[in-house]
């Protein structure tokens, strides 16, 4: 998948560029509004990293030059503004995320991994999610690991639906509250764990291979081992 980003910063622009080839990417960098606008047009990009204080034409322009062209790539605008109003400015343009400087690169790639999946499925909706080898069958609410069948209540199918849907990401326990109990998160209370701890028991310890995996003071993340090379 190729990724193009326009940064002016030339440091930031390294370090882009080299975690996100690291990371398996395709990788542009321009640092200049005017030629990003020129390679975004063409269409070939996955996905545009975008500043918005740049030279020429700033990172405003740039989008809404595409958008004003039908130009439909994803664009994840990463920038040291930081005020609500430019956030929302940034997603009323058309952006599909907005990331504030200084940034943790984990979290940029689990963004960067997730807006690249919303294309991947061309906004139609999944109803056979897979990691490695376990399986969620939405339509027939089944679920199942290197083709042995697992019991879930409800909730637990919703928990390891939505962890399913957002694997390779780091989902806090307030997040998950919310999307599974619709409820926010209190501190005091261990459901989010005691259900994961259930989860895990059916998912993952009759299992050599563990995929969920508890990422301490953040949350829970599910996401296949990379392999030995």
């Amino acid at each position: 998948m190729k990724i193009l980003i326009v940064e002016d910063e030339p440091k930031t622009g390294s370090y882009l560029r080299q975690g996100l080839s690291e990371a398996g990417y395709v990788v542009d960098l321009l640092a200049n509004g005017v030629d990003g606008l020129h390679l975004a047009l063409e269409g070939a990009q996955d996905l545009i990293i975008l500043d918005v204080m740049l030279p020429g034409i700033d990172g405003w322009q740039v989008l809404q030059e595409l958008r004003r062209r039908g130009q439909e790539t994803p664009v994840l605008f990463l920038t040291a503004k930081d005020h609500v109003e430019d956030r929302v400015k940034g997603l009323e343009l058309g952006a599909d995320d907005y990331l504030v400087k200084p940034f943790s690169f984990s979290e940029l790639l689990a963004r960067v991994r997730t807006i690249l999946r919303r294309g991947k499925n061309n906004h139609v909706e999944a109803t056979l999610l897979t990691v490695a080898d376990l399986e969620l069958d939405l339509l027939r609410r089944r679920v199942s690991r290197g083709g042995k069948r697992i019991d879930l209540t409800a909730k637990e199918f919703g928990l390891l639906e939505l962890l399913m849907r957002r694997h390779g990401e780091v989902l806090p326990r307030s997040l998950i509250a919310s999307q599974v109990w619709d409820m926010n998160f209190d501190s005091d209370t261990n459901v989010i764990d005691v259900a994961i701890r259930r989860l895990r028991a059916k998912v993952d310890d009759p299992f050599e291979q563990k995929l969920l995996q508890t990422v301490r003071g953040m949350g829970y993340v599910l996401e296949a081992p990379e392999a030995s090379p």
